[in-house]
């Protein structure tokens, strides 16, 4: 049975965001069992070897969470084409590896809408800006952003926001 939440996102530019939602999850602003926790995967590994562990995570998981920042649909991290044992010139991987040159991003975009779970958007910004999605799901599921400008005239999360998003 899947009980998990899938959190998506560019690790290295909106981590931050990342931090709020697991901060809001361990002060009860909301509810869910990370799916990371299941199996880690490490930088380090081969792409083709984080995409396996990422898709067993997805298989637990009934809700996919992704984070949009300026970045997100822009991130090539993840592709064969990066990778070390990946010869440009044939096209093939020296391990036998499926050749994918998808970024992690849109793997995981790819392999939510195909188990068809409950799919939110949180973008990290004041405003909902679909062009920075990937297109797989940006016009799917909840919608919505997490920064609002408060009287103060500062930056701040919309926990509330957050909150009623991905509890919709």
């Amino acid at each position: 049975m899947r009980e998990y939440t899938y959190i998506a996102a560019d690790f290295d530019n909106d981590n931050d965001a990342v931090k709020t939602l697991l901060w809001m999850n361990a002060n009860d602003y909301i509810d869910f069992n990370n799916a990371h926790a299941i199996q880690q995967s490490y930088d380090d590994s081969l792409a083709c070897s984080i995409k396996r562990s990422l898709m067993l995570r997805m298989d637990e998981s009934n809700k996919f969470v992704l984070i949009v920042g300026t970045h997100t649909n822009t991130v090539s991290k993840g592709g064969c084409q990066l990778c070390g044992s990946y010869n440009s010139y044939t096209s093939h991987c020296a391990r036998n590896g499926n050749i994918d040159y998808r970024s992690f991003i849109k793997f995981e975009c790819d392999k939510a809408v195909e188990a068809g779970i409950k799919i939110v958007v949180l973008y990290k910004d004041q405003e909902i800006e679909r062009d920075l999605c990937p297109e797989v799901v940006r016009w799917k599921g909840t919608h919505r952003q997490m920064i609002y400008r408060g009287n103060d005239g500062q930056l701040h999360w919309d926990l509330s926001g957050i909150a009623q998003a991905f509890n919709s």
